[in-house]
């Protein structure tokens, strides 16, 4: 039955056909989608990556050898059909399918492969575990939503570069096999066969050499990139990623803004056919954290943070006013119109609240009979008017209170705006709201390991106004690094780099990392620094996230043409798996866990 192709060529791909191409003869190629027998004709639905086009095999055009193959055929075969383009018949146009005015008349068939039939439907919207989806990855990449995913990346990536060719970008990759210099994340070590007992590093990111491409003059740098980090995983991570990656010469943050607004811009109105304006919104970390709870906060709603510290503090409700006299935070957010929930509903908000560290969550419900709260006995009368009035609240409205560290009371009610909107519905799915983050701390101190640390990577430029503080008050240093955001999403982020060794060196001092530790891991950097180092600062997009949101999925796994699990495991090659004694010996490396059988 299978047969070869021969000296057959593809003229048209299945979806490319319109009334216009009506009585050309054509050959297509692809997979069969769903055949139907009609009474004496069958009609075979054809799908290649381009669309989908109805066969006809109608025994009074066909040989009776075409015929029977087209009985024989079912979904998923691989076949080859010949035939003439003509009209639907009156009243069987599909309007929903583009080539849904047209079929094709076969005259031949010819069977290139056979199909088992598969674990689930070729179609979009299946019901299937996730998991057996990536079992059969190579089907679930045949179905239409998931096709237009790998498509809408490759889009994007075009895009970037197409926009970045046109700013003097020059793409230069660069090495896979680097130095282990742990960040945060742990690395992917590599053992070296010809170095016994040496370990190369996967990149977390290409961060120290596009630093050391600025030193050698490229100017404009940047790469589709590759990077790993061995890290737990949840819907919008993965141990192995790509980002953009870009780093431009004499540069300061408005420099690099100024082409990541760019690039953004060429992506979504290219692939998207949407409208991004520009320049977007800039906020400082703090009113970010401040307002929103968030350092990504979403736009697309209010429903902002109140600071009651004041009011709070001169109450004899001893949870707030214990709070706000330590220098604590005491803020709420009105939830307009939620006054309508259950007492069941308001507890399952405030578990919201404690998954991220709050102790309790306070609420006022104000309806036309009055204030309804646990907590109005703690107030007077003009307390109570003057929280109302600073949140603005109506009958109808609930306020939800959390006091606690700034840290814990920010992160808490931050999300529970999040879910209020959520609930309610009030959030824009089609809405494009952009924001640049900035001014992020330079520094934050660990209470753990007793010392501070980077909150983005130790390259970071502190602020021109702000070095003097790096002396005296660490955590008061604020730094030249800056995130987009878009609908509370992060698309990526930057900084200005330190391109002078006697910054580099103090502020490796500072986050613990004498100089004997300091010359072992970086040494490289440091000695480049002595050779003429220009101003530099970069960028960089997380390309699995950007994908995500534009195509509206729920994890990057979907735009991923070949992800990971959870547990960073691939369920269709079954890797990581075991190796052979024979290859350990090789790379020196001995275990003491005992292999599967």
């Amino acid at each position: 039955m299978i047969e070869s192709l021969g000296k057959l060529k593809r003229t048209h791909y299945c979806g490319q056909l319109r009334a216009g191409d009506t009585g050309k003869e054509v050959t297509l190629m692809g997979w069969v989608q769903k055949r139907r027998d009609h009474g004496g004709v069958i009609f075979l639905d054809l799908r290649d990556r381009f669309g989908l086009v109805q066969l006809v095999f109608n025994p009074e055009y066909c040989s009776g050898q075409a015929f029977d193959k087209a009985e024989a055929v079912r979904s998923e075969y691989v076949i080859v059909a010949e035939g003439i383009v003509g009209p639907r018949p009156e009243g069987t146009v599909n309007s929903n399918l583009e080539t849904g005015d047209i079929e094709i008349t076969c005259t031949s068939l010819v069977i290139l492969n056979t199909a088992k039939t598969p674990p689930f439907y070729i179609e979009d919207n299946v019901s299937v575990d996730e998991l057996v989806r990536l079992r059969y990855r190579y089907l679930d990449l045949r179905r239409p939503e998931m096709k237009n995913c790998m498509v809408m990346r490759h889009q994007t990536t075009m895009a970037m570069r197409e926009y970045l060719d046109q700013e003097n970008f020059l793409e230069i990759e660069t090495p896979m096999l680097g130095k282990s210099t742990p960040e945060g994340a742990r690395d992917y070590l590599v053992p070296s066969r010809v170095n016994p007992g040496c370990f190369y590093a996967l990149p977390q990111s290409p961060q120290l050499y596009k630093q050391l491409l600025m030193v050698s003059g490229m100017d404009k740098y940047f790469q589709i990139a590759r990077c790993f980090r061995d890290e737990d995983l949840r819907a919008d991570r993965q141990p192995e990623f790509t980002q953009l990656d870009l780093e431009m010469s004499f540069v300061e943050e408005e420099d690099v803004e100024r082409v990541a607004e760019g690039v953004l811009k060429q992506v979504f109105t290219k692939v998207l056919g949407r409208e991004v304006k520009t320049p977007f919104l800039r906020m400082p970390y703090a009113e970010a954290m401040g307002r929103f709870g968030s350092d990504k906060p979403d736009l697309r709603f209010g429903m902002e943070l109140i600071d009651i510290a004041d009011i709070a503090k001169e109450s004899e409700f001893k949870v707030f006013a214990t709070v706000a006299q330590s220098g604590g935070w005491v803020r709420g957010i009105n939830a307009k119109g939620c006054a309508k929930y259950s007492r069941r509903e308001i507890d399952a908000l405030a578990a919201v609240a404690a998954i991220y560290g709050a102790k309790g969550m306070a609420w006022i419900v104000v309806t036309e009979d009055g204030l309804k709260s646990p907590i109005a006995k703690f107030f007077t009368q003009e307390q109570m008017e003057a929280i109302c009035a600073r949140m603005d609240a109506k009958v109808g409205d609930l306020l939800m209170f959390i006091a606690d560290k700034w840290q814990i009371t920010a992160d808490s009610l931050g999300h529970l705006r999040i879910a209020v909107a959520e609930k309610e519905d009030v959030i824009d799915p089609d809405e494009l709201n952009f924001l640049w983050v900035t001014d992020f701390p330079l520094l934050e101190y660990d209470e753990e390991e007793k010392r501070w640390v980077a909150v983005h990577h130790p390259f970071t430029a502190p602020k021109d106004e702000d070095l003097s503080l790096l002396d005296t008050d660490p955590g008061k240093v604020r730094a030249k690094a800056y995130d987009v955001i878009l609908n509370g999403m992060e698309l990526g982020g930057g900084s200005i780099r330190i391109h002078r060794k006697d910054i580099q060196e103090k502020l490796f001092a500072l986050i613990g990392l004498g100089e004997e530790e300091a010359r072992e891991k970086f040494g490289y950097l440091l000695d480049a620094f002595e050779y003429g180092t220009p101003p530099h600062g970069g960028l960089a997009f997380g390309l699995d996230r950007m994908v995500m949101i534009m195509a509206k999925r729920d994890s990057i796994r979907d735009v991923i043409a070949f992800p990971k699990t959870q547990s960073a495991s691939d369920m269709m090659t079954q890797a990581p798996g075991d190796v052979s004694q024979k290859q350990l010996r090789e790379l020196h490396i001995k275990t003491d866990i005992v292999a599967k059988k």
